[in-house]
């Protein structure tokens, strides 16, 4: 028997190397982490949150975006779905993928300047 190879892990585990490998990227999820961090306090620990949301939102652009663009499961236009800890996983998983990003560019950057 053949052994079964498993690409799914070396995937992400080259998408997270990409993520982390560089100051650019890893200065983004700071921010990022920054953001929601403070987006999770002022939902759970403050007595007014207000426009908390703004922060990890914007932070995560433009692919937060898409949260908002999504119907929810009952094809009500409201955004009552989103949970905070929703939220908080869908912005966690747009800072990883534009972190990723940030470190392509910088690779791409790197190799340009080295030829």
């Amino acid at each position: 028997m053949a052994p079964t190879t498993r690409p799914c892990p070396r995937r992400l585990r080259a998408w997270l190397t990409l993520a982390t490998d560089n100051w650019l990227s890893r200065g983004y999820l700071v921010v990022a982490g920054s953001a929601l961090g403070f987006f999770l306090y002022a939902v759970y620990l403050s007595p007014d949150p207000g426009f908390a949301a703004i922060w990890p939102f914007a932070a995560t652009l433009p692919l937060s975006a898409v949260a908002f663009l999504v119907p929810s499961p009952e094809l009500d236009p409201s955004v009552d779905w989103l949970t905070p800890l929703l939220f908080a996983a869908w912005v966690s998983l747009c800072a990883l993928v534009n972190a990723g990003l940030l470190g392509m560019a910088v690779r791409a950057f790197r190799t340009r300047s080295a030829a």
